[in-house]
């Protein structure tokens, strides 16, 4: 070996045993992702019990609030069962056991055999240049546990925010349980200077008309099809690190701006690239996303009308911590494929009011009435169309 040449120290038996023991723990380490959750989500401080009188207060507040979501749904055999008043701890719990099979099958792609379209990406100046094998090497090693903390940062700091399981517009199975974090709900209310009870009505109309869309069988089984094939499209790319050190931008000479400009994207640090599967993929499931959105805000409007009158500053207050650019919302657009920007929240609204003003409430409710309501691409930006189509097929 040359004297300027690097070894590379992964190429000894040692390492290869202790690479085989990493991966019999699978793709993605669920302790890990456990346990970091929980980590997050409570900042290890053990979570006090939810006051009686709170409790109860709530679960009574719950009795109307599934009324009225029934009422505006059409959905009355979907809103049935008790309210669980949980703390964060409980909701970390529930969401990794309800979200796995999404990051089961993002953790099973990234780990499969590179594909022909990715083979350079893969093997390209990496093999030859030790440093950059190295590196390789290490991202390869390290992505069970990295996707585990990924997931677990992920799931702790949705965790820290979350009124309820519906945050984010991902169906979960089994679908039996309606839950509201109610520190949250009341930490929120807090925050905008708005009675707290009218938050917890709010938020409890809100998990009630999300959990009777959801259980609609075809609404869920459709949107959990395209959420799951979606992750499970990207394709390993082991250099992917190497690739985005060399092609870091060095010109500000800040290394604090460097670096996060490397661990701004999750995929990079995961060794997964993006496929074309996925981009054929992504405008389908983001149309799905934004029309069940704009539905589900339809029906919490109305309820919400009802119970607290035509205030619209809790829907704004919702609307805009919706949209907010967080690392995290980044971390589920990228890897999950749901992207709830403020341009698609603007597009759910303008779909609904086409809707409305072409076929009223009726025409609305068409969006979940039967397996394949659910607008195209095309018909989100143009209700007639959509409304032509069901017409035709009625």
């Amino acid at each position: 070996m040359a004297d300027d040449e690097l070894p590379n120290p992964f190429n000894n038996p040692l390492f290869a045993q202790f690479q085989r023991a990493m991966s019999a723990q699978g793709p993605l380490q669920w302790d890990v992702a456990r346990q970091t959750a929980l980590m997050s989500a409570t900042q290890g401080v053990a979570e006090h019990n939810v006051d009686p009188q709170r409790r109860i207060a709530v679960e009574a507040l719950a009795n109307v609030a599934r009324m009225h979501a029934a009422d505006v749904t059409g959905l009355e055999a979907n809103t049935a069962g008790r309210i669980e008043v949980i703390g964060r701890a409980t909701w970390v719990n529930l969401t990794l056991d309800t979200w796995k099979p999404y990051f089961d099958a993002l953790a099973q792609a990234i780990s499969g055999k590179v594909s022909d379209d990715n083979t350079s990406a893969a093997s390209g100046d990496d093999t030859t240049d030790p440093m950059l094998a190295m590196l390789a090497n290490v991202s390869k090693l390290i992505a069970p546990s990295m996707l585990g903390m990924s997931v677990g940062t992920l799931v702790g700091r949705l965790a820290t925010n979350t009124f309820g399981q519906f945050d984010l517009p991902l169906p979960r199975e089994p679908h039996g349980r309606l839950v509201i974090v109610i520190g949250n709900v009341d930490n929120f209310a807090d925050e905008w200077s708005i009675p707290r009870d009218d938050m917890t009505v709010w938020a409890l109309t809100h998990e009630l008309v999300s959990h009777s869309v959801f259980g609609v069988e075809h609404v869920r089984q459709t949107l959990r099809r395209l959420v799951t094939d979606f992750a499970s499209g990207f394709r390993p790319n082991p250099g992917a690190l190497s690739e985005s050190i060399t092609a870091l931008d060095i010109s500000s000479g800040d290394p604090m701006k460097m670096l996060d400009s490397l661990l701004s994207d999750p995929t990079v640090l995961l060794g997964a690239q993006r496929s074309k599967a996925q981009d054929r993929i992504a405008p389908v499931l983001d149309a799905a996303v934004t029309a069940v959105v704009g539905y589900i805000d339809y029906c919490v409007d109305r309820a919400t009308a009802k119970l607290l009158g035509d205030d619209s500053r809790i829907a704004e207050a919702v609307r805009r911590r919706r949209v907010a650019q967080s690392g995290d919302r980044v971390f589920v657009e990228r890897l999950l494929g749901i992207d709830l920007t403020t341009e698609r929240v603007a597009l759910a609204q303008q779909f609904i009011a086409g809707v409305l003003e072409r076929a009223g409430d009726a025409g609305v409710a068409q969006l979940v009435a039967k397996q394949g309501n659910l607008p195209t691409p095309a018909e989100l930006v143009a209700p007639g169309l959509w409304l032509a189509r069901l017409e035709t097929s009625a």
